[in-house]
């Protein structure tokens, strides 16, 4: 999965490198040239969220797990016990 990812990153970065060239290398205003630019950004865009939407996809099901400071927001579970003075669940607090 993570290789898919990489694959697709090194896609987007290409087609953005494309737009880049042909863009650099218009001095005549050709429309060919725009027409070439504006499919190669269209391709980028629409990579980049089929990319997006498979990293959701993979986080939520559990294929990868998210590391660093976004896997720390997340809160730990803390286990429920019951108080004798109360009917309401009380989470147990570590000590």
């Amino acid at each position: 999965m993570k290789i898919l990812f990489v694959i697709l990153f090194l896609i987007i970065v290409a087609s953005l490198g494309s737009a880049l060239f042909h863009f650099v290398h218009n001095k005549n205003k050709d429309p060919d040239v725009s027409k070439k630019i504006l499919n190669a950004l269209t391709m980028r865009i629409g990579l980049s969220l089929v990319l997006f939407i498979l990293v959701v996809i993979a986080i939520a099901t559990g294929l990868i797990k998210p590391t660093g400071i976004g896997s720390r927001i997340h809160p730990t579970q803390i286990p429920v016990t019951k108080d004798s003075s109360t009917t309401l669940e009380t989470p147990a607090l570590p000590e």
